[in-house]
C-alpha cells in the first residue's frame, strides 16, 4: 500500500521515505538555500511521491505566503529579458518560490490589471523591469499597496526600492576610451531619447571616457528611440548637417545596428569608414556583418542577484535598501577601427 493511498500524507512520511529528519524536511520546505542540493531533492521527491505538495501549499496559506514572485516587465519580446529571467527563476527556484510574469508592452491599462491581481495576495514579492513604479490605483485604497520590490535594469528615481543592473556609467566609459584608444576625436553619442535613464547614465560615462583623454574632445549627441530605425534615422541627420563623426558610441545594440545600416546603405564600410559600438551584446550582435563590438550586460548574474536581494527581505534577513551595480564587459569584435583619416 502507497504512502497516500489511504491518507493524506504527513511531513513525517516525507521525511521517512527521503530518508532524513522531520527537521531537515521542514528546513527544505521553509528555507531550502540552508539545505544541501542533493538532500534538496531527495526532499522535494518525496513531496511529489506522497502527495505533500498540497499540504504545503496549506501551510503557505496559513502563513499568509503564496511563495510566489510577479516579474512585471515592458515587454516579453526585449532582446535583455530571458537572460535576466534565467537568473531569477534559478534563485527562485533554489529557495522554493515561483515565478509569475506579467507583461505590459507599455500599457497603462495591462499595468492596472497586473496590479489588481497581485493585490489578491497572489505574490509575495515584486521584480519591476519597467523603470517606474507601476500604476495602483488609488493611493488610499489599502489593497493597492505594493509588496516588498526590487528594481531590474532601469533605477526607480525618488524611491527606496533595491536596484541591480550593470554599472552603466563605468562599462561606458570603458567603450569610449576604448574608441579614443584607436584614434578617433569624433565621436557621436546615439542616445535613447530624452528622460530615458540609461541614455542619460551611459552618455555620463562617454562623457567621463572623453574626459579622460589628454585632449579637449567635443561632447556631441544625436537622439534615437532605442530601436534600429531611430539608429537610421539618427544617421541621417548627421549626413544632412553634413558634419559628421569617424565613430559612433550608441545607446543600446539595437541602435548601433540601425547606424551600421544606414551608413552601409550610403555606401560607406564599417570599419573602415566609421567605427561603431553598442551595448547589451544581444543575441543578435554577433550575427550582424560586421559583427558588433558592444558592453556585455551579465544578465543571469543580474537576475540571480535581484532575486536573492528581494527574498532576503521577505525572509527577515535582510530589510535594507541594497544597490548592486555589476561589472560589463567590453566585447571587442569587428565593428570598430583605427579612425579613417578620409
Amino acid at each position: 500500500m502507497s504512502l497516500h493511498s489511504k491518507k493524506s500524507a504527513t511531513i513525517e512520511d516525507v521525511a521517512k521515505l527521503a530518508g532524513v529528519s522531520i527537521a531537515t524536511v521542514s528546513r527544505a520546505i521553509r528555507n531550502p538555500e540552508k539545505v544541501a542540493e542533493s538532500t534538496r531533492k531527495k526532499v522535494t521527491n518525496a513531496i511529489a511521491r506522497t502527495g505533500y505538495t498540497a499540504n504545503v501549499m496549506a501551510q503557505n496559506l496559513r502563513m499568509k505566503r503564496s511563495k510566489m514572485v510577479m516579474v512585471l516587465t515592458p515587454s516579453i519580446a526585449d532582446p535583455n529579458f530571458p537572460g535576466v529571467l534565467i537568473g531569477l527563476e534559478k534563485e527562485a527556484h533554489a529557495r522554493g518560490y515561483g515565478i509569475l510574469i506579467g507583461n505590459t508592452e507599455g500599457a497603462i491599462s495591462l499595468e492596472e490589471n497586473h496590479m489588481r491581481f497581485l493585490a489578491t495576495g497572489v505574490a509575495d514579492g515584486l521584480v519591476l523591469l519597467t523603470g517606474h513604479l507601476p500604476v495602483a490605483g488609488a493611493p488610499q485604497d489599502p489593497a493597492t499597496q505594493l509588496p516588498p520590490l526590487v528594481a531590474v535594469g532601469r533605477p526607480l528615481e525618488a524611491t527606496e526600492a533595491s536596484f541591480v543592473g550593470v554599472d552603466d556609467v563605468a562599462a561606458s566609459k570603458m567603450a569610449t576610451e576604448y574608441l579614443v584608444s584607436l584614434g578617433h576625436r569624433r565621436i557621436v553619442f546615439v542616445g535613447g531619447g530624452t528622460g530615458d535613464v540609461l541614455s542619460d547614465l551611459r552618455q555620463e560615462g562617454y562623457r567621463k571616457g572623453l574626459a579622460e583623454c589628454a585632449e579637449e574632445l567635443a561632447d556631441w549627441r544625436v537622439e534615437g528611440d532605442g530601436t534600429s530605425e531611430g539608429g537610421r534615422a539618427a544617421v541621417e541627420r548627421l549626413f544632412i548637417k553634413d558634419t559628421l563623426p569617424t565613430a559612433f558610441f550608441c545607446f543600446n545594440d539595437n541602435t548601433a545596428i540601425g547606424v551600421i545600416a544606414a551608413l552601409r546603405l550610403r555606401g560607406f564600410d564599417v570599419p573602415g569608414d566609421f567605427s561603431v559600438i553598442g551595448f547589451d551584446d544581444i543575441p543578435f550582435a554577433s550575427n550582424i556583418t560586421p559583427a558588433l563590438t558592444t558592453i556585455r550586460q551579465p544578465r543571469n548574474k543580474i537576475g540571480e542577484r535581484a532575486m536573492a536581494i528581494l527574498l532576503d527581505g521577505l525572509e527577515g534577513q535582510n530589510g535594507e535598501k541594497e544597490s548592486e551595480r555589476l561589472h560589463g564587459d567590453l566585447v571587442v569584435r569587428e565593428s570598430c577601427g583605427p579612425a579613417s583619416r578620409g
